[in-house]
């Protein structure tokens, strides 16, 4: 005890701003539950496996830890699981994760010799006992970065419920025998509650679902509100009404009123039809996207080094399915596990290697390729019916790249590929743009966009990438006959008023090399202004790269804007070949006989720096819905490049204080500030796309750098007057990896969903000379690798 004594000066009581860590050590993924228990650093209040604590000691010369060890209850294996009434997990109505139960014991722990003293103990000091009634009763930092419960978010009140206008007080609604009023269909029915009318539900982009009647009374009519039949009971909170203009489900505090102006008595119905809520919770527990999670295949299960899942947090699958891709190969493999120990990781890092990206990184990495955490699932193992394993949470990881980017850091699903740039953005930083260390340059590559005007001259611009983003050409599907055939089928069932179904379906099939070639086809470039001939005129432009990167990752872009602002996943196949040559989209610069265009300024840009909106973008913008003036800056701050992208702008700024502001004479003009242009010039951005994207942001370097990355396609266009008067490489071009055109698929990451959004990601990768799927914490020999199904592919440079 007199040890103990002595070194109570190293004791600190935590304050409730202290974060404490003690669900999971700091440079591994050792927990309560692993077999040495986990250390709690009783000064700076982080967590250490067995294995570890020596290294902390010996950094940090704290001697004093709380050791906490979680010996598992037994509990009767044939516990009931209840299915859930509410999109939660661990809360009253949610899902059951039927954890196990545990039981905890403490220790106080003295280094380097690990001296031991039972807590609780009368005989320890007081201020030892006050620590550790701290820590145990503190909220866990781990707990508080990812919230234990995940709950939907939860409906508001229309704003057109109070005053909602009803017509028509001659229409009576029956209790039952319900049918469309355009169609034959009786189920996904909504009633308008203005006047009463009974029309089906939206069509699903399978084919099932209504036939969009309802939503198509509304654009004709403007009535805002809709309820769903057969979800009307005693209870009407639980009543879907949705509101069309507001595009979500709502509270109707009046729907009692409504619908008794049509003569429903609510008390007297009965529940048939699931609400909206219900069918995403159906989705989220009853998964039915067989093909792509290959689900009932007989697959080998898979454990050992490079095989180890990881767990999902909540809408995480994007991160996982991400992850395993990038670390398998061979530049993050090294960088992160095979040149970097643990330990070394450790020592590098600041005081909190919780905070550290390259700490995470080789935390994440040894948990993934090591192989140690890669075991059965203990619960399902001891039952005989393993398909899935452990694997190992990614929270201090997620909470360390999600710190600079506030969608990352919620609890909602992202998009794979927004968070696999945003990733390399952040590896590139923390390298210090070290080509040496920087296992990111792996991935990156040049673009060349040549632009040829009717004088016969040319100019080029240049940019650095990670991903090619590609247009699919529907119209190249090779499988036209067959698709005609199934829209005359549909067409008949529709008629009928029958679902076609799953079996029936016929997707439209496009080569992958169809894609590559619609990115190096020439376009069209109208009001291009010419240097040469001092005019607007047309000019033709096409794109090559100037490097070949050592893993290629090309993006299909299967989201698209519907006609009327819906948002639409294009429900196509892509064939892929296991190995594809581009060497025929290597750029090759200025040719013999070839003049470069004249640097010059635009005549239109010196008379005038008032900016102008595209008025075609701004009326299709306007016809939905949307405010004059909030159109005009959509189009301007998106330099006319399309109504998709000034739509998205305008969805994200809608709640800017400036937004109903007067545009401003000069606010896009020339002039920008030559200093962040240097800036955006040390990001790697080229001169040309960095002063075009100051003026699109206002001069803002943050939203600069963004739309740098949201409008990959948007470095030349009809706004852009100015030509690059050089094709030589840039310095960063000479430093970037190159090599031949032949490339081999190694990874595919997959989507299930209507949205980025929303769904599910799933990744297969090829190891070792196999194809494996990566769902979450199950790992599987994959039987049939869905690369006709791919949203990102993932291809390595085959060596010459």
């Amino acid at each position: 005890m007199e040890l103990l004594r002595s070194n109570l000066s190293r004791v600190r009581i935590p304050e409730p701003t202290n974060r404490i860590y003690k669900h999971e050590c700091c440079v591994s993924f050792e927990t309560p539950r692993s077999e040495g228990g986990l250390f709690v650093d009783m000064t700076t209040f982080l967590a250490f496996g067995k294995d570890y604590v020596g290294w902390n000691y010996e950094k940090t010369g704290n001697p004093v830890y709380l050791h906490i060890k979680q010996t598992r209850k037994v509990v009767p294996e044939d516990r009931p699981s209840k299915k859930p009434t509410l999109l939660a997990i661990g809360v009253e109505g949610g899902f059951d994760n039927n954890e196990p139960q545990y039981e905890e014991t403490h220790n106080i722990v003295i280094l380097p010799d690990y001296v031991t003293f039972p807590f609780p103990s009368v005989e320890l000091p007081e201020k030892v006992r006050l620590t550790v009634d701290a820590i145990i009763m503190a909220e866990g930092a781990e707990r508080k970065e990812q919230l234990a419960a995940w709950t939907a978010d939860k409906k508001h009140v229309s704003a057109y419920a109070m005053n909602l206008p009803q017509i028509g007080n001659d229409v009576i609604v029956p209790p039952s025998g319900w049918k469309c009023a355009k169609c034959d269909k009786k189920d996904n029915l909504w009633l308008n509650l203005t006047d009463g009318m009974m029309l089906c539900g939206r069509k699903n982009f399978d084919g099932t679902g209504g036939n969009n009647h309802a939503i198509e009374h509304y654009k004709e009519t403007s009535y805002p509100l809709a309820v769903k039949l057969g979800t009307i009971t005693a209870d009407l909170e639980a009543a879907d009404v949705f509101s069309y203009p507001e595009d979500d489900s709502v509270v109707d505090p009046l729907l009692a009123q409504h619908l008794a102006f049509f003569g429903i008595d609510f008390s007297a119905l009965q529940k048939t039809e699931m609400t909206t809520a219900e069918r995403e919770l159906d989705q989220n527990t009853n998964f039915d996207w067989n093909r792509i999670q290959e689900s009932g295949q007989d697959s080998e299960l898979i454990h050992g080094p490079g095989y180890t899942g990881l767990a999902n947090l909540g809408n995480s699958c994007y991160m996982a399915a991400t992850m395993q891709v990038v670390f398998s190969t061979r530049s993050f493999n090294s960088r992160y596990y095979i040149n970097q120990s643990l330990k070394t990781a450790f020592e590098m890092a600041p005081a909190d290697p919780t905070v550290d990206l390259n700490m995470q990184l080789t935390k994440l990495a040894h948990g993934m390729l090591s192989g140690k955490y890669s075991v059965p699932a203990l619960e399902v193992w001891k039952m005989g019916q393993c398909d899935k394993q452990e694997g190992i949470p990614p929270r201090m990881f997620k909470a360390v790249i999600a710190a600079s980017h506030p969608e990352f850091s919620s609890m909602r699903q992202q998009d794979a590929l927004e968070f696999f740039l945003h990733f390399l953005d952040q590896v590139e930083r923390v390298n210090g743009g070290s080509s040496a260390l920087d296992p990111s340059r792996s991935f990156k590559f040049g673009i060349e966009e040549r632009i040829l005007c009717p004088s016969g001259k040319v100019g080029f611009n240049k940019r650095l990438d990670y991903i090619l983003s590609l247009n699919i050409p529907l119209h190249e599907a090779t499988n036209k006959e067959e698709l005609e055939a199934f829209h005359k089928l549909k067409a008949e069932k529709i008629s009928e008023g029958k679902d076609v179904s799953s079996d029936e379906i016929v997707r439209p099939r496009v080569p992958l090399a169809a894609c590559l070639a619609s990115y190096s086809a020439p376009e069209e470039i109208q009001d291009y202004y010419s240097t040469a001939m001092k005019a607007k005129t047309t000019a033709l432009k096409t794109a090559g790269l100037t490097s070949f990167p050592d893993y290629l990752v090309l993006h299909m872009r299967k989201f698209v804007l519907e006609e009327g602002w819906v948002p639409k996943k294009l429900d196509v196949y892509i064939d892929v070949p296991d190995t594809i040559d581009i060497s025929y989209m290597r750029s090759k610069g200025l040719q013999p006989g070839e003049e470069l265009l004249p640097d010059g300024v635009p005549e239109a840009e010196v008379e005038s720096s008032n900016p102008v909106a595209n008025e075609d973008i701004v009326a299709q913008l306007v016809s939905m819905g949307f405010n004059h003036l909030h159109c005009q800056k959509a189009a301007i701050n998106t330099s006319n490049a399309g109504v998709e992208e000034a739509m998205n702008w305008l969805l994200a700024h809608m709640d800017d204080p400036d937004i109903d502001a007067p545009i401003s004479q000069g606010a896009h003009g020339n002039e920008v500030d030559q200093s962040k242009v240097d800036t955006l010039l040390s990001f790697g951005f080229q001169e040309e796309i960095a002063r075009k994207a100051l003026k699109a942001s206002g001069g803002d370097i943050e939203k600069a750098t963004d739309w740098i990355f949201n409008n990959p396609d948007a470095s030349v266009s009809s706004d852009m007057d100015t030509s690059t008067s050089s094709s030589k490489p840039t310095s960063d071009d000479t430093e970037l990896p190159d090599g031949g055109g032949r490339y081999r698929l190694f990874g595919i990451v997959s989507h299930m969903g209507t949205s980025t959004h929303c769904g599910h990601y799933v990744a297969h990768v090829r190891k070792d000379s196999r194809w494996v799927i990566f769902n979450d914490n199950k790992v599987a020999a994959s039987v049939n690798p869905p690369k006709d199904m791919g949203y990102l592919y993932f291809f390595e440079r085959l060596d010459s």
